[in-house]
């Protein structure tokens, strides 16, 4: 941890009945920390729960039906959560889809959709997120975002990598609000990890196994730095080489 960094005990992951989600509860709960877990698929998350109680029974989950396309229902079932286990400490908003098709052929409806939930979904957390953290003064908000937001992709990405590229402009703009404040705020810029959300993505020797990315991922959340591309190897030098290279050449990494 860097030394403003500190632990955090009470943990809400949104997007959990799943993929990075889920196994982000895996590993915290291994670290004995209380969570607060919401997803739309309700059944999944009672699964996830009893897996939970039942390997870390130390522990405390609670769990909430969530579409994060209801903003009203973001705010009040973060309130709810929050009450229940008396006071979240780190929200992780990582709650997406993937979908997507070129902008223009006729299918602007799964475009639609993954700007709503990546997009506006995201900023529907961080305001309900930002507002519990604000009123005591302290807090991690952590957005989890994709290296498809470093440069704008092509054909059936364009759209996915337009709301990503937002979800990490929240969180520069936040970090640098909150620069002397309290409450912590970290962008998360995962590579490929294994999850359902790419599953039909080609194979391809950059991506990460669910269990050892997510790993990269729980490390760079518990240092708490503004910004973080997980995992580090290979994706901080092609973060770095998709800053500067001309876009004939970028497109050969993602």
């Amino acid at each position: 941890m860097t030394s403003t960094a500190k632990t955090r005990t009470t943990i809400l992951i949104t997007g959990a009945s799943s993929g990075l989600g889920a196994e982000m509860a895996r590993q915290f709960a291994s670290k004995g920390r209380d969570l607060a877990l919401c997803a739309r698929r309700i059944d999944r998350l009672e699964e996830l729960r009893a897996e939970l109680l039942a390997a870390h029974p130390s522990i405390r989950v609670a769990v909430r039906a969530l579409d994060v396309n209801d903003h009203r229902a973001v705010s009040r079932v973060f309130g709810e959560l929050d009450d229940e286990l008396g006071g979240l400490d780190r929200i992780v908003v990582n709650a997406g889809l993937g979908k997507g098709a070129p902008i223009g052929t006729g299918k602007p409806e799964a475009n639609l959709e993954t700007a709503q939930t990546n997009f506006l979904g995201a900023l529907a957390q961080a305001e309900a997120a930002m507002e519990l953290f604000r009123a005591r003064g302290a807090g991690h908000l952590v957005l989890v975002s994709s290296m498809s937001a470093v440069r704008g992709l092509p054909k059936a990405q364009t759209a996915y990598s337009a709301s990503k590229a937002a979800v990490s402009a929240i969180g520069e703009g936040l970090a640098a609000e909150l620069s002397r404040s309290p409450i912590a705020v970290t962008t998360i810029l995962p590579g490929y990890i294994r999850t359902p959300i790419n599953e039909k993505v080609a194979k391809t020797p950059l991506m990460a196994d669910t269990v050892a990315g997510v790993r990269s991922m729980v490390k760079a959340i518990e240092r708490e730095p503004r910004r973080a591309v997980v995992p580090g190897w290979p994706w901080r030098p092609i973060d770095l080489a998709l800053r500067v290279l001309p876009q004939r050449l970028t497109g050969r990494f993602l």
